[in-house]
């Protein structure tokens, strides 16, 4: 009765109506927790904090950003990859790719909608509706009411299943309207410690699943707007998904121990201890990033002199596009230096000579391009 109860429907199967937030008795906070969450408010600190001397964040940020759309979408069965985002956004059509990539790039624009829209909007059952539809917009789950909570009963379980032996069943369309009623009053909430009440507030949402399709990316989304919107960061660079990927069996098993076994304290041990683990990782990442910039800063201008090239501005507003976008072409380059195709063609020719770009494709036209030693940052960050 904590978290709610199983309760059987006219029709036969049992579905779970959840209580209200915050949990009645109250969440206990034991030595264990007070710990975690005290690491964890401190690694959230230093992430901030590193992002104010970052040299151009939000160059930084897109990244992060990209990324976290591909781990989390994985969760659900995508196959894309990072640099599969990187070229589709270069060139949609320009070769095969997986055909679950525009879900992730989907992705990217939901994450990137919603916080702009908290800047005019704050967290709402409105922007969660938005962002669903975002996410949903012209791929799989595009038939099953984007922007709309259901209105019908939905399921969980392995492929194939029914209601009738489904793993988990969700309340019903009455009871979900009311379990979202309290939880977007639990969101403007200010009593409970900020890690808790997004950790109470993403297992809630998936618990209640009131879409049809998309209610895991959707509830992964929350955690970040939450914390952006509570100012906890100024800008999006911690991201749970490499987390909840990592450790995927035990992120469902604490699910359902809140639903069977009212175990809310072991699901917010396992929430902080994540929160604190990706907040280390995402701030040595941004650590690396700093030194890959200066490290290339001074290769390019020790073999300018060494060459005795006089250094133009092209090379170094260059360098820092590749950090907002590391895969390129000549014609990027061109329209970004906003300078003639020849001169492009040279920069890009002298950072490959400098081992600082790669190229992909092998031709001698339509040539791309990669900034491999950034790229590998991430890949190292993040590999299961």
């Amino acid at each position: 009765m904590r978290t709610g109860q199983y309760l059987k429907q006219p029709t036969g199967y049992t579905a779970f109506v959840p209580g209200s937030l915050p949990p009645d008795p109250a969440v206990k906070v034991d030595a264990k927790l007070t710990r975690l969450l005290s690491d964890a408010d401190w690694a959230l600190g230093r992430l901030d904090g590193i992002a104010t001397v970052l040299p151009n964040p939000d160059l930084f940020v897109s990244m992060y950003v990209r990324q976290e759309a591909v781990l989390s979408s994985q969760i659900e069965g995508t196959q894309s990859t990072l640099e599969d985002v990187l070229q589709f956004e270069i060139d949609s059509k320009g070769q095969d790719f997986p055909k679950d990539i525009q879900e992730v790039v989907n992705y990217v624009g939901a994450m990137n909608y919603g916080l702009q829209r908290l800047k005019t909007l704050p967290l709402s059952l409105r922007l969660v509706r938005e962002i669903h539809a975002k996410l949903l917009a012209g791929v799989r789950g595009s038939n099953r009411t984007p922007g709309e909570f259901r209105t019908s009963q939905n399921w969980i379980g392995p492929a194939g299943c029914t209601l009738a032996n489904a793993t988990f069943i969700p309340p019903p369309v009455h009871e979900m309207q009311v379990a979202l009623d309290n939880f977007e009053k639990f969101l403007h909430d200010d009593l409970l410690p900020l890690l808790i009440q997004c950790g109470l507030a993403h297992a809630q949402f998936e618990t209640i699943h009131p879409f049809l399709d998309g209610n895991g990316r959707v509830g992964r989304l929350l955690i970040t707007f939450l914390l952006c919107q509570k100012r906890a960061l100024e800008r999006p660079l911690l991201y749970l998904s490499h987390y909840l990927k990592r450790h995927r069996s035990e992120y469902y098993d604490r699910l359902m121990s809140i639903r069977n076994d009212g175990d809310w304290e072991g699901w917010l041990k396992f929430f902080v201890r994540g929160v604190h683990e990706a907040s280390r990782e995402a701030a040595e990442t941004a650590r690396n990033i700093l030194r890959l910039r200066e490290e290339h800063r001074r290769t390019l201008s020790e073999n300018l002199a060494k060459d005795k090239i006089a250094a133009t501005p092209y090379d170094f507003v260059f360098l820092e596009y590749l950090f907002e976008q590391p895969i390129v072409t000549v014609r990027l380059a061109e329209q970004h230096l906003n300078c003639v195709f020849v001169t492009a063609n040279k920069v890009i020719e002298r950072f490959v000579k400098l081992g600082l770009l790669d190229e992909m494709t092998g031709f001698q036209r339509n040539r791309r391009f990669r900034y491999a030693p950034y790229l590998a940052l991430f890949e190292s960050a993040h590999q299961a």
